[in-house]
């Protein structure tokens, strides 16, 4: 087996560029703690309940992502990118990605070639890796993402037009 041993990677978020942070919750997810089993590919494979509030001013639409930086690779593992979800909602229940999405919201591929969520995967025997559950509040209707868009291109879309970011993170190792 391959030793997989190596530094932990820095908290992405604070390497962007500053915006101010609002209100997420999630009855799904205990910040900085293990993920229920729902959310783990092999187990349940569910997007979690998230529910966000205090919103920054001239919000108009949102951006939900899932991002592992401690994936074995140079640029982690994107789990979740569900892209221009309208500014009036707040709440999405656990299992939305697998659902219908309101009128002009849609998920791109995640680094597991599938457009929607994919549960917390890390290779047998690593070190605990940490998945970052991001309500990107969006200044723009539409960030101007396609549907075949990387995860990569969207998170530098998302570097122009981030009015607010609100975190909550998880963890999970087998």
């Amino acid at each position: 087996m391959v030793d997989l041993t190596r530094p932990q990677t820095p908290d992405p978020y604070p390497l962007l560029p500053a915006v101010p942070s609002f209100d997420v919750v999630s009855d799904d997810i205990a910040d900085g703690r293990p993920l229920k089993d729902d959310q783990v590919a092999s187990r349940g494979n569910t997007s979690p309940h998230l529910r966000w509030s205090n919103v920054p001013e001239g919000t108009a639409s949102f951006t939900i992502t899932c991002f592992d930086p401690d994936a074995p690779t140079p640029s982690g593992f994107w789990h979740w990118v569900l892209v221009d979800l309208p500014a009036d909602v707040r709440e999405i229940p656990a299992g939305f990605a697998t659902g219908d999405l309101p009128a002009g919201a849609f998920h791109v591929r995640n680094d597991g070639g599938q457009a929607g969520f994919l549960g917390a995967a890390p290779p047998e025997g690593d070190q605990p890796h940490r998945y970052f559950f991001v309500v990107h509040a969006v200044g723009a209707e539409s960030l101007g993402a396609e549907a075949d868009a990387t995860p990569a291109a969207v998170s530098f879309a998302l570097a122009f037009h981030t009015l607010g970011r609100a975190i909550v993170h998880g963890t999970f190792q087998h």
